[in-house]
């Protein structure tokens, strides 16, 4: 009996083995980057903030706390949601306990960080996750700034 449970049990492995899709592989950082981003309309910050201001759009600033204390932040009159990198995903799928209220496939995210890297990497997520039409600001938070576009805090 014991014999014949660990052939099943070998059996099972294989076929998990043989139905898993390998994880892409990337030549670095610079390439996973790229893919992302290969799969995104990015915008620029006066871009976003017209969507802002004229659409049913929602910016959310994945920025830590201490980056943001430091660097300023969006204006909170905006339509405005602070989620830190790491919770992302699970607030915006629709499908998750822990999402927030705006999570539908249907909504426009623009995903911000301080320089347009992570973000970009974060809206790629969320498009995976159904999100399609999610996307990041080129250059992030400090092109928002330098773009005089509506800030808080240290920035203002």
């Amino acid at each position: 009996m014991t014999a014949l449970f660990a052939t099943v049990v070998d059996m099972q492995r294989e076929q998990k083995r043989q139905v898993a899709r390998p994880a892409p592989r990337y030549d670095g950082v610079d390439a996973l980057l790229a893919d992302a981003r290969s799969r995104l309309d990015r915008i620029t910050a006066r871009a976003a903030f017209q969507e802002l201001i004229t659409l049913d759009a929602l910016i959310v600033d994945i920025r830590p706390a201490a980056q943001r204390a430091a660097e300023g932040e969006v204006a909170d009159w905006l339509p405005l949601r602070v989620i830190e990198r790491n919770v992302l995903e699970w607030r915006f799928d629709p499908r998750s306990d822990a999402r927030i209220p705006e999570a539908t496939y249907d909504r426009r995210v623009i995903v911000l960080c301080q320089e347009g890297y992570t973000s970009s990497l974060a809206a790629d997520a969320l498009q995976g996750l159904g999100i399609h039409r999610a996307t990041d600001v080129i250059g992030g938070f400090a092109a928002w700034r330098a773009a005089g576009m509506p800030v808080a805090g240290v920035a203002a």
